[in-house]
């Protein structure tokens, strides 16, 4: 059966099941108009993350030098991060980063499957393109180093903020971004009802 189109393939299910699912519709599961957009920013948020922290690893061996001053506010030093966002649950054997990245990979699926059914925004997509690459990035650290490697540590007046990646700087601006056109819309809304 196939539904009116001539190159339409069968499959055993399809005959068994006497339907087959339409190739637009399983393609707008897939592939929206914005996927090119957002998986472009994605993958480019991954590459830059990945070949810094390769860089930082194998090239400068921030590992072997301790903290590195930079400014008076601001030092290179290397710290892996076996929990998740500020240290917190941390997961100490190999399992956990396994565990942990195994939920940073549904999180990057189901936001592809946003990106590809929901999502009508520009920025919109690239923030969530930017969400995708860094906890991808993180995800592969975890697998590959067993914890996450960060770099960049801010301290002013003796107070030191948690040490990040580029990949979470890139999680933090995609989340900057969905709340900014969060914000925006709700505004929008409100500002056409009254």
């Amino acid at each position: 059966m196939t539904h009116g189109r001539a190159d339409a393939t069968v499959t055993p299910w399809d005959a068994a099941m006497g339907s087959r699912m339409p190739e637009s519709r399983l393609m707008s599961w897939l592939w929206g108009p914005l996927s090119s957009l957002g998986l472009g920013c994605a993958l480019a948020t991954l590459a830059v993350d990945q070949a810094h922290k390769w860089w930082m690893l194998a090239v400068y061996r921030i590992q072997d030098r301790g903290r590195v001053a930079l400014t008076p506010f601001f030092d290179l030093v290397y710290v892996q991060n076996k929990g998740v966002s500020y240290g917190l649950l941390p997961l100490d054997s190999r399992h956990g980063q396994w565990l942990l990245a195994a939920f940073a990979v549904l999180a990057v699926l189901a936001m592809g499957v946003w990106l590809a059914r929901g999502i009508s925004s520009r920025l919109v997509a690239l923030s969530v393109g930017l969400i995708m690459g860094g906890a991808a990035g993180n995800a592969i650290d975890r697998v590959m180093l067993e914890g996450v490697a960060d770099f960049f540590s801010f301290h002013a007046f003796g107070f030191y903020w948690y040490v990040f990646n580029i990949a979470d700087a890139a999680i933090v601006a995609g989340v900057c971004g969905l709340l900014y056109d969060s914000l925006g819309l709700s505004r929008n809304r409100a500002a056409k009802s009254l």
